[in-house]
């Protein structure tokens, strides 16, 4: 939607004083004194001996490289220093014996004097986030290389939980070593210390194991689902081509590596025993049933492929979680354990037999004994086991932790039995949910979390007593990514969410303010630009709801963005808002004809793309498919088409257990015809009995027809729209237009398709009403 580029535009900032702390997350404790330290090009840097130590001045180095600051001379001796100003990193280890919790070492101080900044910490992790906090700082007022002046203080900073992470998921689409060691950057400058790196599941085996390589060999690769990838043929073999792609163990220890400079923890996630599909289909003597899949799937779901029980499959998984123990030193692995439908464990005979052999009750008990095995098998390599809420419902040892994702409820519940869990519910931290409802929304879940309601999570629930908080490790979001296709998009919907969580997550629960945090929020975006991060603009972006008054030939309109806080200005002549352009204070009432633009503005500079809406009549009796509304909302998604496999792909908002949509407050008093622009998608979806649910109406004719009834969806049919001219196309095709006779009045349309089956799955792009 927004490239941040557009900061670039402001013109370049003189020396400004920094008078508060502008940093995010907000710090701990402030107190600021009388002074400045100015921060130019004749600014020294004392780094400590220790290399570790070292290690968080290079990394404010790099920071300030990139963003574009001042240059800073890098002494080794304090004499070095002397008659200039100097920002000095101290490391000041505990007293011999004393072992620093993870709390205590993640702290760190900040003393700024008109000739001094002192950085300080008992560990070299605490003094990362100081040259964080510090790099901030000196971004404040500024992006160029002109003198910054920093306000003299004393910051004394600490994290209020140990564990505030994201989920990648690099299963169901891959992304690059590169980018994951990008990724891991932009953590670290978020105080972000964990990265739960979900490399398995249905869809895909990205980690190899050297034991076993055919899980890379054949479970890495899949063909993605839709008529547009089963035309795009390999020219080599003449068959679909594959996508995919797998992390060999040496790029995986270079990123684990990365990970520790940047105090992030990887925590790898092998799932078991569900979500392992790919794993079945390279090694068939896993399935628990007697066909097994061949190929590995490209739908999105909840698959019934879970592991057998037989001894060798254990010894499989045991062998497996040995190779990922080598790799990551994480004191946590988690096993997913999630969604594990048991009807092939039911229906098999051999899993009935080895259940007798083993003593085991019920297919919920034997999930049971597959996470007390792993959990034993860890326990026993000096790791702990970590999984989602389920496995609290099979019977779990005492040192074993939870991932509550089913809401608060798992983390609640694992507390009270006095398991250590970590938040992580959806939908509020499953950043996989579109962030805000325009017309051209990313492909994501379609029900809206806003950047605010991330922000307003509180990881301490009212339910949980406060002798049991001690056991909440943290939060956690998750960037699942079935919908989420490019790294590009990776960016757009982590960003600035990831911001919320890490204030959540740090701040001392009496600093948090939405506000306040609002405040703080452009200056973070322009950092953002700085480090190459393409964030979303969804909380600043202008959103355009037009009335059509016919009688009058005007139009009203009413300008809204989620940053209430943020100034909206507006343009008709034709030239894109400024500073100096027009000030949204109340609905506009303007003649039909030309063309309004808006955007927001903040501290001066404008923070959103430009909204563009045309004000022809002719537009204004346009809906695209993120304008129409669902006739229900029991599925909806944002799902991107499967066509063209290379360029720009359409992007079509439908519930897909009810494709069904509507074009309300229609004023058909002059209109005679409607068209369409329709387009099919693969219907990849993994429902279970629920597809049966789904209800089609019978066509009239083969390629099926777009049906338009007045009033509500079961309204006399007032036009059919034959879908003929589509059928070929996997790509949008324009309809043309069909009569709908005389209808005057205001009238709520609903459109709905015809077809037979339900793959492909037809949907609209977007309505005309024509006159």
């Amino acid at each position: 939607m927004f490239s941040i580029a557009l900061f670039a535009m402001a013109s370049a900032l003189s020396p400004l004083a920094n008078t508060g702390v502008d940093v995010i997350p907000e710090p701990a404790r402030i107190e600021l004194h009388e002074g400045a330290f100015v921060f130019d090009g004749h600014t020294s840097l004392l780094a400590p001996a220790d290399a570790r130590a070292s290690k968080a001045a290079d990394f404010l180095e790099s920071l300030l490289r990139a963003s574009g600051g001042p240059a800073i001379a890098r002494v080794r001796k304090a004499s070095q220093a002397e008659g200039t100003r100097a920002i000095v990193f101290q490391l000041q280890p505990p007293q011999q014996g004393t072992v620093l919790d993870s709390i205590a070492a993640q702290s760190y101080t900040m003393d700024v004097s008109a000739d001094r900044v002192v950085l300080s910490a008992r560990d070299p992790q605490g003094l990362l986030y100081a040259a964080v906090s510090l790099w901030q700082l000196c971004t404040a007022d500024s992006a160029g290389s002109a003198p910054v002046t920093i306000h003299a203080m004393h910051i004394s900073d600490a994290p209020r939980f140990a564990w505030r992470g994201l989920l990648l998921d690099s299963a169901r689409h891959y992304q690059s070593p590169e980018f994951i060691r990008h990724l891991l950057d932009w953590m670290a400058v978020h105080k972000l210390n964990v990265l739960q790196w979900h490399l398995t599941d249905d869809q895909a085996w990205r980690l190899q194991i050297r034991k076993y390589p055919r899980l890379t060999e054949i479970g890495a690769w899949r063909v993605p689902a839709g008529a547009g990838a089963a035309a795009d043929l390999d020219p080599v073999t003449g068959r679909p081509r594959l996508y995919g792609g797998s992390y060999s163990q040496e790029v995986v220890r270079q990123i684990v590596a990365h990970a520790a400079d940047r105090n992030v923890t990887i925590v790898p996630e092998i799932d078991i025993p569900g979500h392992a599909t790919a794993a079945i289909v390279a090694y068939p003597s896993l399935a628990s049933t007697p066909r097994p899949p061949v190929a590995v799937p490209s739908d999105w779901g909840i698959y019934t492929n879970l592991y057998n029980a037989e001894p060798q499959t254990l010894e499989f998984l045991e062998n497996v979680l040995a190779e990922v123990i080598e790799l990551f030193p994480s004191r946590y692995v988690h096993v997913g354990g999630d969604e594990a439908v048991k009807d092939q464990w039911q229906a098999s005979p051999g899993i009935q037999q080895r259940m007798h052999e083993l003593g085991i009750a019920n297919v919920e008990a034997l999930q049971g004994y597959f996470v007390q095995r792993m959990g034993r098998f860890l326990r026993a390599h000096g790791r702990r086991l970590i999984g989602w809420d389920e496995i609290l419902d099979t019977g779990i040892d005492p040192d074993v932790a939870i991932t509550s994702w089913r809401g608060i409820d798992g983390a609640v519940r694992a507390a009270s039995q006095g398991h250590d869990a970590v938040l992580s519910p959806s939908p509020t931290l499953y950043l996989d949910h579109r962030q805000g409802d325009y017309p051209d929304e990313q492909p994501g879940r379609g029900l809206v979390v806003s950047l605010e309601q991330v922000y307003r999570f509180d990881p301490l629930p009212a339910a949980l007593p406060a002798e049991q908080r001690g056991h909440i490790l943290g939060l956690q979001a998750n960037i699942w990514t079935e919908h989420i296709r490019t790294e590009r998009r990776v960016e757009f919907m982590t960003f600035p969410r990831a911001a919320a969580v890490a204030e959540v997550g740090w701040s001392p629960a009496s600093k948090l303010s939405w506000p306040g945090f609002l405040a703080r929020l452009p200056r973070q975006m322009r950092r953002y630009e700085a480090l190459g991060i393409h964030p979303a603009d969804d909380v600043y972006a202008v959103q355009v709801e037009s009335q059509l008054d016919r009688a009058r030939g005007h139009v009203h309109l009413r300008l809204h963005n989620q940053a209430q806080t943020a100034q909206i200005r507006y343009t008709l002549d034709g030239r894109e808002p400024d500073q100096g352009a027009n000030l949204y204070t109340r609905a506009l009432d303007l003649p039909l004809g030309g063309e309004l633009m808006a955007a927001a503005f903040a501290q001066g500079r404008r923070v959103s793309a430009v909204a563009r809406r045309s004000l022809s009549l002719a537009s204004l009796q346009r809906r695209t498919t993120h304008e129409l509304r669902s006739c229900t909302d029991k599925l909806v998604l944002s799902l991107e088409d499967d066509a063209p496999v290379a360029g720009n792909r359409a992007v079509f908002r439908v519930d897909v257990m009810s494709p069904c949509w509507i074009y309300p407050d229609a004023d058909l008093s002059q209109v005679s015809a409607i068209a369409a622009r329709v387009g099919q998608v693969p219907f990849n979806f993994q429902l279970g009995a629920d597809v049966h649910a789904i209800k089609l109406r019978a066509p009239q004719s083969a390629a099926g027809e777009l049906e338009v009834r007045l009033d509500n969806c079961e309204g006399p049919r007032i036009a059919a729209l034959p879908l003929q001219p589509a059928s070929g196309n996997p790509a949008v095709t324009a309809l043309p237009a069909a009569d709908i006779g005389r209808h005057p009045g205001v009238h709520d349309l609903c459109f709905t398709f015809t077809q037979r089956s339900l793959d492909p799955l037809w949907v609209i792009d977007s309505v005309q009403l024509v006159e």
